[in-house]
């Protein structure tokens, strides 16, 4: 139901958040939360065509660049969209804050399956591993649907 009355992923182009970001910036702001829905599918068109080629990962490297915004965080990223790019950036960052919020929902592949998700646990369980290895105080949170139909 979400994802239908949710419409089709899409987003703004890097050059018009990298406009917000140094505004916010001129005007004090010293951190800024990167989140939406499907976060890590950065780079669709308005339309949710992919209409530039722009993605998460080249998002963040000019986000970083930006003066006066002394931290930034992700969240709500996919765990089958937040790839080892990007957390081998983040590690590498003095911007990028080792926080990362990434929705497990269940951890069933069976019910991963039906609630449609496009990963399974063990996906899930590497990103995490890859954090943890790279950057061992991390901060990850997490979303648990409890109670799903079919769930005992």
């Amino acid at each position: 139901t979400i994802p239908m009355a949710r419409g089709k992923s899409r987003s703004d182009s890097i050059q018009n958040v990298l406009e917000n970001a140094k505004k916010i910036a001129s005007e004090g702001v010293k951190e800024i939360v990167l989140t939406g829905v499907n976060l890590g599918d950065f780079g669709k068109g308005p339309d949710g065509n992919k209409k530039h080629e722009e993605s998460f990962y080249e998002l963040v490297r000019v986000l970083d660049e930006v003066e006066r915004i002394e931290r930034y965080r992700i969240s709500s990223i996919e765990p089958n969209l937040l790839t080892n790019e990007i957390i081998e950036f983040v590690a590498g960052s003095k911007k990028f804050m080792p926080h990362f919020h990434i929705p497990l929902q269940s951890g069933s592949n069976t019910l991963l399956a039906l609630m449609r998700r496009r990963y399974k646990r063990e996906l899930y369980a590497d990103r995490v591993q890859r954090i943890k290895t790279l950057m061992p105080h991390a901060s990850i949170g997490v979303d648990v649907i409890v109670g799903f139909p079919g769930e005992t």
